[in-house]
């Protein structure tokens, strides 16, 4: 029978020779071309150029009276967005700015009454009338301004800039707050870690925490302070135009001082800062920072191993925080919390996965268990709204499919659940202040993130409100891509796979495969950047079947599945691999000695894992910034290795003695800059296969960092590496 489409009930795939030969007939996305003018995908198309896929709308957020929703967006495909404003019952989105930016806007917020919107440009804070008047500039001074923020009565702007606290008010200049910034240690502004030392602002990791919030009366102004002076120094040289430079950041890895981060609050009227002080600074991060209408503060925490969450309230006008709840649990990996007060302040919203999957809860300052008010079926994703003008409390979950993201409303007591968004895919909620309509950012397999507006209601129809791609998009022949479980195994749930086939399938040849990019959580319903339009190349172009694999670390399939991952990268999450590769190879139009394997970070760390703890399981890889040795695993890679002084076994699985196993063809991809995985690890690692005299292709980029596609160039020359290696080595399209 054919590949199941994700809305049927998915079930282990057996196709027979008979059947094949109708796949390209009974599924879609793999109908025989048409006779339009169709248009070639190249990897030069995908990098350079105006952007294939656009630039996707960014923070849209509704006007106070919720007539109108801003957003940021660049309608022609350059990354230079802008403001734009589209009314609420419209569909036709409008420029706010004249088209001759020569920056792009970092931010924005409205203004109290809704007549205007403050936006960051060039470093400096402007205003322009929502109407489209004349812009004003309200500073000249430049920096790094961000965080705006307007006090309850919108008479003052807060923000950060250089790393201290500014206050703007009508009239006259802007006024520092606070004296705290350190400047980097480092002169290359390249990378995850480049920060300053000391700072106002957002955390390396975890930073979803805000980095300055009001209180309700305006008098008080909560802050994040990061404090890095005392982490580790990691050093890697630029090599640019025959020149070394010595690019030097503050990183730690497992076990070493990560950053000291603090929650303090700013006496608006005497610029005074006093710190609320909380254990353990240096090795908890801040989830969030919130104030109840009341003037509470929630303070939302959790140890960079996950083991402990602790939610803190300071009462109005003290320094001394209240522990209200603990959560404690040994085996926590990475966890996707978020924390708010529902709108009386009385309660607090809390995801968590103090069951088998994440659920939301309400907490009751003095209860010890929080009530769960999700199904214990399902996951819940990001923060939870609480409106009090409809009484219904609004989250995203991956009900009812793993792979997708919907927005459901349930009221506090659990009852009259409903799901809201029905086209299938990812969405993202933004609702109007009234309750009476949602914002989306939306995705799915063959269509890029794009605004919709839709009533907050079950069974209303979206609009869609942006249109970015480029005109050669709709040229393309996208492959929609077929959502397939194979069975349980023991003790494990079903296994996901994703899989793209070649347009046309000739089901008396075979053909390659491809798992990739592989990672945790990957079998989705979206469109993933570049890498999505690289699958689709590989599989239109090339003629490979493109796979991935859910493999356990992944959300979906239940607590102990997620789990599992702890101290375990590398290890059995391969046996994942290997079940969905015999799955494929059992396949009559599989070819079972032409799969490979491709991912980066992680995704690399999967690959050079894969051929060196089960070789011949596939033919050749290319492993972009694998992570390779733990004892150079990030600050927040605590939450799966540990540290060497209380774990010291998982420690002693650098990649490093394993490679004396190496007998299949192998791509390392790197770049010189990477602050994340340093492109250190990943040259002691090819030491080691030239000492063995393992044949090896090593391909870098010197001012690469982590993110080795990000620069058009880079991207073209690695990808074309990258595909060059496995039509070598495998050959693409069918024999």
């Amino acid at each position: 029978m054919p590949l199941t489409p994700p809305a049927a009930p998915l079930r282990r795939v057996q196709l027979a020779v008979r059947c094949v030969t109708m796949l390209s007939l009974l599924l879609p996305g793999h109908l025989p071309a048409q006779a339009t003018a169709r248009v070639p995908l190249t990897i030069a198309r995908m990098t350079s150029g105006r952007s294939l896929t656009g630039i996707a709308p960014a923070a849209p957020a509704w006007s106070p009276t919720s007539q109108q929703l801003a957003f940021l967006w660049n309608d022609r495909g350059q990354p230079q967005r802008t403001l734009w404003l589209v009314d609420r019952d419209g569909a036709q989105p409008r420029r706010l700015l004249a088209d001759t930016l020569t920056a792009a806007i970092s931010e924005y917020v409205w203004a109290r009454d809704g007549r205007s919107l403050l936006y960051v440009q060039g470093g400096d804070v402007h205003r322009v009338p929502a109407d489209g008047g004349v812009p004003m500039r309200l500073t000249v001074d430049g920096g790094d301004k961000s965080d705006l923020a307007l006090s309850p009565d919108g008479t003052r702007l807060a923000y950060l800039s250089d790393g201290d606290l500014y206050l703007l008010t009508p009239g006259q200049p802007a006024e520092r707050l606070t004296r705290l910034a350190v400047a980097p240690i480092g002169s290359v502004p390249l990378g995850t870690y480049f920060r300053r030392d000391v700072e106002i602002g957002s955390a390396t990791w975890g930073g979803d925490a805000p980095s300055l919030a009001w209180a309700p009366d305006g008098r008080t102004i909560a802050v994040h302070f990061v404090d890095r002076r005392g982490v580790p120094v990691l050093e890697m040289p630029l090599y640019a135009k025959g020149r070394a430079t010595l690019n030097r950041v503050r990183r730690s890895a497992p076990g070493e001082a990560n950053e000291v981060r603090k929650v303090g609050l700013v006496d608006v009227s005497t610029r005074q800062l006093r710190f609320i002080e909380l254990p353990d600074s240096s090795s908890t991060r801040v989830v969030n920072v919130a104030w109840s209408r009341d003037g509470a503060l929630l303070i939302d925490r959790a140890t960079d191993d996950e083991i402990d969450r602790t939610i803190h309230v300071v009462a109005p006008g003290s320094t001394t925080p209240r522990r209200i709840w603990n959560d404690h649990r040994e085996s926590r990996i990475y966890n996707d919390i978020a924390s708010a007060w529902t709108a009386d302040g009385r309660q607090v919203l809390i995801s968590g996965d103090l069951d088998d999957r994440y659920r939301l809860y309400l907490l009751t300052p003095g209860d010890s268990t929080p009530r769960p008010i999700s199904p214990a079926t399902s996951d819940v994703t990001g923060a939870a709204h609480d409106n009090a003008a409809t009484g219904r409390i609004l989250y995203l979950s991956n009900d009812p499919l793993p792979s997708e993201r919907h927005v459901w409303t349930v009221r506090a007591d659990g009852s009259r659940r409903e799901r809201i968004t029905q086209r299938a895919g990812t969405h993202t909620a933004f609702p109007s202040p009234d309750g009476r309509t949602l914002a989306l950012l939306s995705t799915d397999d063959v269509t890029p993130t794009e605004l919709w507006l839709q009533a907050l209601a079950a069974g209303a129809t979206a609009r869609r409100i942006t249109r970015s791609p480029s005109p050669d998009f709709a040229g393309i022949a996208w492959v929609t891509p077929q959502y397939v479980t194979l069975p349980a195994r023991a003790g494990l749930p079903p296994l996901a796979l994703r899989i793209l086939m070649p347009p046309v399938l000739d089901s008396t040849r075979r053909y390659p495969v491809l798992f990739g990019p592989v990672y945790s959580n990957t079998v989705r319903n979206r469109w993933q950047g570049l890498y999505a339009t690289l699958q689709q190349y590989l599989a239109i172009e090339k003629g490979y079947i493109v796979v991935q694999v859910d493999v356990r670390g992944s959300t979906g399939y239940g607590r102990d599945y997620r789990e599992k991952f702890l101290m375990d990268w590398g290890g059995s999450d391969l046996d994942d691999l290997e079940a969905a590769v015999r799955h494929l190879q059992s396949m009559p139009f599989v070819d079972p000695a032409r799969i490979g394997i491709w991912g980066s970070s992680y995704g690399g760390t999967l690959t050079v894992y894969s051929l060196l703890r089960k070789p011949g399981l596939f033919a050749a890889g290319v492993a972009g910034a694998p992570a390779t040795d733990p004892f150079f695993f990030g600050s927040d890679d605590v939450a799966i290795a540990r540290r060497p002084q209380t774990n010291p076994e998982t420690f002693g699985r650098g990649a490093l003695q394993y490679a004396g196993n190496l007998r299949d063809h192998l791509l390392i991809i790197h770049g010189m800059q990477d602050d994340v995985v340093p492109f250190a690890t990943s040259v002691a690692l090819m030491d080691e296969f030239m000492r063995l005299g393992k044949d090896v292709d090593f391909a870098f980029a010197p001012a690469a960092t982590h993110g080795w596609t990000q620069r058009p160039a880079y991207a073209r020359a690695l990808l074309t590496r990258l595909v060059e290696h496995f039509d070598r080595y495998l050959g693409a399209g069918p024999r």
